[in-house]
Order: C-alpha cells, then structure tokens, then sequence
C-alpha cells in the first residue's frame, strides 16, 4: 500500500488564517511608520529652509517682516542646493524673515 503525504485542506486553511492574522497587525504599523518618516522629512526640510533663510536675512540686511522667496534662498546665492520637495506631496512656503516656513499639509509644522 502506498500512503501519500500531503497537507489537508483543513492545515491549509490554518496557515492562512495565521498569515491573515499577521497582515491585519503589520500592514497598519507599516502605514504609521511610513507617514511618520514623512512628518519628520518634512519638518526637517522647514527647519533647513528657515535656517537658509535667517542666513539670507543676515547677509541681505533683512529686518523682521521683509519678504523672502524660495528663489532666493535656492538662486544664485545658493543657501540651499536646491528646492526641497515635501514627501507627502505638498508645498513648501517661506513666509516673511521673523516667521516660521510652512507646508500645506497639515500636521507638518515647525
């Protein structure tokens, strides 16, 4: 007599249960750690383009409440290598020397 081994229908059935289950709890972590790399990316970008642009207001003679554009800090003065891009898609706005940048996502502030 020969005997075959294989698995049943039923163990089949538990492993993917088990694998279900196991997606149901990683892929969310997965999506709030992504998300949250993103928040800190952005946040670090306004803190770059702020400092460039305190930098730009020192060496232009700039008071507090002068406007600043991102062409200034990324044109032909270069405090910035170039124009940084907000991970989550939005926009970056520098706002006048003595104010914090801004992105248009909300949630990403300085």
């Amino acid at each position: 007599m020969r005997k075959n081994k294989a698995f049943t229908l039923v163990e089949i059935m538990i492993v993917v249960l088990i694998i279900g289950i196991l997606m149901a709890i990683a892929v969310p972590n997965f999506v709030k750690a992504r998300e949250s790399s993103r928040r800190n990316t952005c946040i670090a970008n306004l803190k770059r383009i702020d400092s460039s642009k305190e930098q730009w207001a020192m060496d232009q003679r700039k008071n507090a409440g002068d406007a600043c554009a991102m062409t200034d800090l990324v044109g032909t003065a270069a405090y910035m290598k170039a124009n940084p891009a907000c991970p989550s898609g939005g926009t970056y706005t520098v706002n006048a020397v003595g104010t914090n940048p801004a992105c248009s996502i909300t949630g990403h502030t300085l």
